[in-house]
C-alpha cells in the first residue's frame, strides 16, 4: 500500500483558518498525508494579521530537504513565501528535487486584506517560481497584480489574463471567481489548449478565511492521489464549495471565521 503525500510550503496562521494549518487539514480531509515546510510565522486571527516573522531562507531550505530527503512526495502546494530570499531557496530545493506536480497559490493578501507578500517579492516570483509549476491558482485580484492590469471583469477578460499567465511559463492557470459577482462563483482552468468553466453557487457567508489556501491545497491533494489536473481541480472545486457551504456551522472568532475542512466527517 502506498501512501499519498503532499508537502505544503507555506505561513503559519496562529488561528488556524489559512495556510500551513488549512493545507494540513485540506489534505487530511482528502486521504493524504501532509508535510510542511513552514516559510513564517503570522500573528493573526480572524480581524486580521498583526505581525510577520520571516524563517531564514536557509532554514526554509532545510525543511524541504529534510521532507523530501525521506517521504516520497507527489505533490507540493506553495503558499504564502514572504520575501524574495525564501522564493530562491524554494526554487533552488524544488529545482533539486523535482517533485511530479507543483501547485503555485501567489499569495499576497490575507481575506482580511493584509499584505502577505512584500511588493519587491512580486517579480521573483513571477520569474522563478511560476515557471515551476505545473498549475497557478490567482483569484482575480492576484491574476491582475501578477500581470500589472486592473482586474478582469468579464470572461473574455477573464480567459485573456490567463493565457498571459500561461505564456510566463506554468504549465496551466486556475483563476478563481470568489472575488467575482452574481449569483455563481465560477473558476477558470486554463491551459494551452483550452479553457474549463467550473461553476458553483455563491454563498452568502462571511467566514471564507482560508478559501484560496484550502483549494490549492486540495488540487494537490488529488495530483498527489494520481489524478489528472482537470479531475483535481474539478474535484477540489466541488469540495471547497461544500465547505463553505458548512462554514456557518463553525462560530470561531469575531472576524471572517474559517470554512469548515472536515464537513464530511461532523
Amino acid at each position: 500500500m502506498t501512501t499519498p503525500v503532499a508537502l505544503t510550503i507555506a505561513g503559519s496562521d496562529s488561528s488556524g483558518g489559512a495556510g500551513i494549518q488549512a493545507d494540513l487539514k485540506t489534505f487530511a480531509a482528502l486521504g493524504v498525508y501532509g508535510a510542511s515546510a513552514i516559510t513564517a510565522l503570522t500573528a493573526q486571527n480572524t480581524r486580521g494579521v498583526t505581525g510577520i516573522h520571516a524563517v531564514p531562507a536557509e532554514f526554509v531550505t532545510a525543511q524541504i530537504d529534510a521532507v523530501f530527503s525521506d517521504l516520497e512526495v507527489g505533490a507540493v502546494k506553495i503558499g504564502m513565501v514572504a520575501q524574495a530570499a525564501s522564493i530562491d531557496a524554494i526554487a533552488a530545493a524544488l529545482s533539486r528535487w523535482k517533485p511530479g506536480h507543483i501547485v503555485l497559490d501567489p499569495v499576497m493578501v490575507a481575506t482580511s486584506g493584509d499584505r502577505l507578500l512584500a511588493s519587491e517579492a512580486v517579480d521573483a516570483l513571477r520569474k522563478k517560481l511560476m515557471p515551476l509549476a505545473s498549475v497557478i491558482t490567482p483569484n482575480l485580484p492576484e491574476a491582475a497584480a501578477l500581470l500589472d492590469e486592473p482586474v478582469a471583469a468579464s470572461e473574455a477578460e477573464i480567459e485573456n489574463q490567463g493565457r498571459r499567465l500561461l505564456a510566463l511559463g506554468c504549465g496551466a492557470v486556475l483563476i478563481k471567481g470568489g472575488h467575482g459577482e452574481g449569483a455563481e462563483s465560477t473558476d477558470y482552468l486554463v491551459d494551452s489548449e483550452k479553457t474549463i468553466a467550473l461553476a458553483a453557487p455563491r454563498v452568502a457567508t462571511r467566514n471564507t478565511h482560508g478559501t484560496g489556501c484550502s483549494l490549492s491545497s486540495a488540487v494537490a491533494a488529488g495530483l498527489a492521489k494520481g489524478e489528472t489536473l482537470e479531475l483535481a481541480v474539478r474535484n477540489a472545486k466541488a469540495w471547497i464549495s461544500a465547505a463553505i457551504a458548512a462554514a456557518d456551522r463553525f462560530s470561531v472568532g469575531h472576524g471572517h471565521g474559517p470554512i469548515h475542512h472536515f464537513h464530511k466527517f461532523y
